[in-house]
């Protein structure tokens, strides 16, 4: 009781006076996260050429249904396969299941525009597969033999949901370590299987957090761009890109991606409400591991070779196609720009990761200093441009910095005769605002976990001896939360390598970067040569995946709750 006393006391002053600094520091803050949104409802409003009954009767409704067609099989291809995997690895035993456990992870590393591209140089007519069963049969042209279309809905769902079913696996599978062996055995005593305690007591209990990785993936596809554009699927997301760029309107393009933000305003809706009253509890005093079962000969064969079919698929055959084309290539004239192309990348990764750092700082310190109820939400609002596609974002950032250009341009040309042109719009200034704003949300997440274990009595008792908000987090909080700033920085910095639809969008002329050269290279069938950059990408993305299966174990391990009779009751609400 006294510490929450002195704790008010103490919180209550630096936001009458230092801490205001803070305050207006967040207020900026969510103010540059939103007006991008703020501005694509403007114009989708305001647009003089007002196209959308065209819009409506020509491009929407096949828009509309290619992207339902796709988010449908790809939330059931990612919930299925991340769910199962992550229960086999967890609950059994069979060879290969400690490698799977963190192999699973893999596919996180490979971007799906290099998906698409792998596999349509795979499957297509030309390409080695059906060139070999050509070569095999005797047969001569396609009207000879059936096989599966790879540019279509159906490839561009296995291809997407390859690379995303992670975010189910890893969801679920810590839905499922962080259960009780207790009410499996009840369900046991009851005269229910292991299939029928799956579908009745594990799967209830994880649902929120199945939710929750469906979710991710399903935003993470309408975010995509360069894949489903390569199968020839008209979705949302494409159709704004093409109505921008191609048909030259802007105002029809702002209008679409309203559209597209009512389609990620319903998902997150339905995250939370499949949440609602989902709260389990173990009602036992005591909290037990859960077995891992040795699967016999036959069961085990079969589950090594289930979970090795999504890392095969989703990582080391286009892995393995990147490689033999990336080699081939190495030392032709063309690698020679490869320097230029990776330096532009990291320019632009790193300095996102700076700037997402230091903001996603700035939110996460603001609340500990300041005791003042809106305030969370606020931190909340600025989040939110990780659930906007970037294709959307970049209209939005395109608007106000065109605006404020132009305002720029007319009063140094009124006062001064001097014209400066695009000084904000037109330069790599516009990228990393779009990045750091896209994937503000992650920082910000991977800061706010960090400091949640700092015990705040540290910083009080530095407050009392003298020492400013500033101080405070230079000299205490920041040395104990450096491994969470590392982990936050370097999501944001392989994002940002990989972000490809607000990098076609924003990036000044004559300015490319791996993805954009992979991505153009692709477009004109040259796919060799967009190898070497491709790898380099995916060999960036392994970085942070091997990092967190390394440590998502140890994490469980530490945090995990000891036997006790006196253990407060688990819950499986997240």
């Amino acid at each position: 009781m006294k510490t929450n006393i002195v704790k008010s006391q103490i919180g209550a002053a630096p936001a009458r006076s230092g801490s205001r600094l803070w305050l207006w520091l967040v207020g900026v803050i969510v103010l540059i996260a939103i007006v991008p949104i703020i501005a694509i409802l403007v114009i989708a409003i305001k647009s003089e050429n007002n196209i959308w009954p065209h819009l409506v009767s020509t491009v929407l409704p096949r828009a509309a249904f290619d992207t339902a067609l796709l988010l449908t099989g790809v939330g059931l291809l990612t919930l299925i396969t991340g769910t199962s995997t992550a229960w086999l690895v967890t609950m059994y035993r069979f060879p290969g299941s400690r490698i799977f456990s963190w192999a699973l992870l893999l596919p996180l590393a490979m971007p799906t525009y290099i998906m698409a591209y792998c596999y349509v140089e795979l499957l297509d007519f030309s390409g080695p597969v059906q060139a070999a069963l050509r070569e095999l049969t005797g047969w001569r042209t396609s009207r000879d033999y059936w096989f599966p279309e790879i540019r279509s809905t159906g490839g561009a769902v296995f291809v997407i949901a390859s690379v995303l079913y992670p975010y189910v696996y890893l969801t679920a599978r810590s839905a499922f370590l962080a259960q009780s062996v207790c009410v499996l055995d009840v369900s046991r005593t009851l005269g229910a299987g292991p299939w029928s305690s799956f579908r009745h007591v594990a799967i209830p209990l994880a649902r929120p957090a199945l939710v929750a990785g469906v979710t991710i993936a399903l935003m993470e596809t309408l975010n995509d761009i360069g894949a489903v554009e390569f199968f020839g699927v008209r979705t949302l997301t494409v159709t704004i890109y093409t109505t921008w760029l191609g048909r030259g309107s802007l105002s029809g393009a702002a209008q679409l991606a309203c559209v597209l933000l009512v389609i990620i305003m319903v998902l997150l809706w339905l995250e939370r409400w499949s949440r609602r009253n989902q709260r389990f509890h173990h009602t036992s005093g005591k909290y037990h591991d859960l077995p891992a079962r040795q699967l016999g000969r036959w069961p085990a064969l079969a589950a090594s070779l289930f979970c090795a079919a999504p890392i095969m698929a989703g990582f080391f055959v286009p892995a393995s196609l990147l490689g033999v084309y990336a080699y081939a290539r190495i030392g032709t004239p063309d690698s020679g720009s490869f320097l230029g192309l990776a330096g532009n990348s990291l320019l632009l990764s790193m300095s996102a990761a700076v700037a997402a750092i230091l903001a996603g700082l700035v939110l996460v310190y603001a609340r500990r200093l300041v005791s003042w109820r809106p305030l969370h939400a606020l931190t909340r609002l600025a989040s939110i441009g990780y659930a906007v596609p970037g294709t959307v974002l970049a209209i939005g950032v395109l608007i106000p910095l065109a605006a404020l250009d132009n305002l720029i341009d007319g009063w140094m040309t009124s006062f001064f005769g001097i014209s400066t042109g695009l000084i904000l719009s037109g330069t790599i200034f516009a990228l990393v605002l779009t990045y750091t704003i896209r994937f503000l949300a992650i920082s910000h997440g991977a800061i706010e976990a960090g400091l949640g274990k700092v015990s705040p009595n540290l910083s009080l008792a530095a407050r009392t001896l003298g020492r400013s908000a500033g101080s405070t987090l230079r000299e205490i909080d920041l040395p104990m939360i450096r491994p969470a700033l590392v982990t936050a920085a370097l999501l944001v910095f392989v994002d940002s390598m990989k972000e490809l639809p607000a990098t076609l969008l924003l990036r000044p002329f004559n300015f490319e970067t791996l993805a954009t050269r992979v991505y153009t290279y692709a477009s004109i069938e040259r796919f060799e040569d967009a190898a070497l950059p491709a790898l380099t990408i995916v060999a960036v993305g392994l970085v942070p995946v091997i990092i967190l299966s390394a440590t998502i174990r140890l994490a469980f391990r530490k945090d995990r709750i000891q036997p006790t009779s006196t253990a407060p009751t688990l819950s499986a609400h997240h």
